[in-house]
């Protein structure tokens, strides 16, 4: 039997301890943010990591990236909730709206970039591989969204951004 994780309560949210099966609201998750990136919920806590299944909430402010231009050894797929976007996606550009559902297979070049209004996006992606790559891309760094040296190093490529912060959710990110 896979007991229950508790649920910690933190200045910013409730954060699972431990192994096991948890429920949380979005909304009362610990949430992230960047001012370049935006906002973001992993549903994860220091010692509940999921080990072979990463699933965030994100939401994009307008002409914000969501990261840096970036292709992984692993499978990853979007779901866009609500507002509208691009995806830079190997060297192109494609507008994209609530409902649109992108499939990334490894190793696919690929970013989001919030459009018009803010944007809601669930990410999901297998951890099953360590593979990481950041290509020097023109289009991305048009958008803010590209490294100006190629690298393997998520630290290389963030490095000259801050650290994300700790928040609560924000009233209104969430529709309903």
């Amino acid at each position: 039997m896979v007991e229950e994780a508790k649920l910690r309560e933190t200045d910013t949210g409730l954060v699972p301890e431990g192994d096991g099966w948890f429920v949380v609201n979005a909304r009362e998750a610990r949430w992230y943010e960047h001012d370049e990136f935006g906002r973001w919920t992993r549903f994860e806590g220091e010692t509940a990591r999921f080990p072979e299944l990463g699933i965030n909430v994100s939401i994009l402010e307008p002409s914000k990236p969501s990261c840096m231009y970036h292709r992984e050894e692993n499978q990853e797929d979007f779901l866009v909730l609500a507002g509208d976007c691009k995806l830079l996606v190997e060297g192109e550009e494609r507008p994209l709206r609530a409902w649109d559902f992108v499939h990334c297979p490894a190793w696919t070049d690929h970013v989001f970039v919030g459009g018009s209004t803010p944007c809601l996006i669930v990410a999901m992606g297998t951890r099953t591989g360590a593979g990481l790559h950041y290509p020097v891309d023109e289009l991305a760094q048009r958008y803010g969204a590209g490294v100006l040296e190629a690298t393997d190093s998520g630290d290389e490529a963030y490095a000259r951004f801050g650290r994300p912060r700790e928040i609560s959710y924000r009233d209104g990110d969430l529709p309903g």
